[in-house]
């Protein structure tokens, strides 16, 4: 089974889906899909994608309409995230309600790197713990985009909630720290409850798809993680066997959706 936890959808309509009047980013409309999801259906089809979790995506805030719709309409292969704001009291009561609503929304995101502490500066903030053990509570799994440098916060949390399930997006955004700060990144894997996504290699990679020069990295994060709790999510599958090459087909079968599948209620 090949399972992508990594899209996000983009509506061209934004009357219907309207970004966030806070967002720190807003993609351009005139260069967006009338119809993403049918897009992102026909990429599972040329990639030989079987499930997907799509991800909310930053620039709409906490306004879940254009995931929900996605939902409706594909209730077998996907599932979906949420993105609720620590600033915001009554986010984790949000949380609650939306997922009581829509069952298939299984992952609270969290954002935070070198450069963006737009919505909220640490982990170890009272709002964020709120928001972060709600989530646990509700049985979502806890999605990090962070970068190096809030690893040993994330270490904290992590600690302090050991039976909550935690991802971490594109390898913990490698370009955005020190070799200091990735260790710190390394050093979460001590914990059995993450697993990491190998994904966002276009992020820092230099070279095309499957990005070679990625390969040293992504062998010391396999070492650390093993093949069961490492996930393939963006680009071709085929990334794992050319970057994996010294795993058996069983291991890099794990990576490539098994794990996923697991972690996402697929199976």
């Amino acid at each position: 089974m090949i399972v992508e936890w990594n899209a996000h959808m983009f509506s061209s309509d934004t009357d219907r889906y309207p970004f966030y009047p806070g967002a720190t980013y807003v993609p351009d409309p005139t260069r967006l899909s009338v119809d993403p999801l049918a897009d992102y259906l026909a990429r599972m089809e040329s990639v030989g994608i079987d499930r997907a979790v799509i991800v909310h995506p930053e620039p709409y805030g906490d306004d879940h309409r254009l995931v929900l719709d996605c939902l409706e309409r594909e209730p077998e292969r996907i599932k979906g995230t949420c993105l609720m704001l620590p600033k915001d009291p009554d986010a984790p009561q949000k949380l609650a309600d939306l997922v009581a609503a829509q069952p298939r929304l299984i992952a609270q995101r969290f954002h935070a790197h070198r450069g963006k502490a737009d919505y909220f500066q640490s982990f170890d903030q009272p709002n964020v713990r709120r928001l972060w053990e709600r989530a646990g509570e509700l049985g979502l799994v806890i999605e990090l985009h962070i970068g190096p440098n809030y690893a040993r916060e994330v270490a904290r949390a992590i600690t302090d909630y050991p039976d909550f399930p935690v991802l971490i997006d594109h390898l913990a955004e490698p370009g955005m720290g020190t070799e200091e700060e990735y260790e710190d990144v390394l050093a979460l894997s001590q914990f059995p409850n993450v697993t990491m996504k190998l994904s966002g290699l276009t992020h820092f990679s230099q070279k095309p798809e499957p990005h070679l020069d990625a390969k040293e990295l992504v062998g010391r994060v396999a070492a650390a993680y093993g093949p069961h709790r490492l996930a393939w999510s963006s680009g071709s599958p085929g990334i794992v066997d050319a970057l994996l090459d010294h795993w058996p087909e069983e291991d890099r079968a794990q990576v490539k959706g098994l794990n996923l599948a697991r972690l996402a209620g697929f199976v």
